[in-house]
């Protein structure tokens, strides 16, 4: 019973990180001016962040990837942000649905 309990609170903790990480991953797109041309859900300028996911979903590199091209700015602008902020941002990208 008591390992149960366990399993039950550490799948919780799971669940709140990652909807934390949802959140922080939405506010730093808006703050970094991802939304003005991405949206989640449709192509607005830039690809649906869920056609980005969708692209890339196979693809083991993906993240180091897009990191790559956020950062250095090639086939995308180039983001002022940190590398935490950007694996953050490419995190919630991969993530969408």
């Amino acid at each position: 019973m008591k390992s149960m309990l366990l399993v039950l609170a550490a799948a919780g903790s799971m669940v709140m990180a990652g909807a934390a990480n949802a959140q922080a991953g939405a506010d730093l797109a808006k703050a970094k001016g991802c939304l003005g041309c991405h949206a989640v859900a449709e192509k607005k300028v830039g690809p649906a962040m869920k056609d980005v996911a969708a692209k890339y979903k196979d693809n083991k590199d993906a993240e180091a990837t897009l990191t790559a091209k956020l950062k250095d700015g090639k086939g995308h602008m180039k983001v002022a942000a940190s590398d935490a902020e950007l694996k953050t941002l490419v995190q919630w990208s991969l993530a969408a649905k």
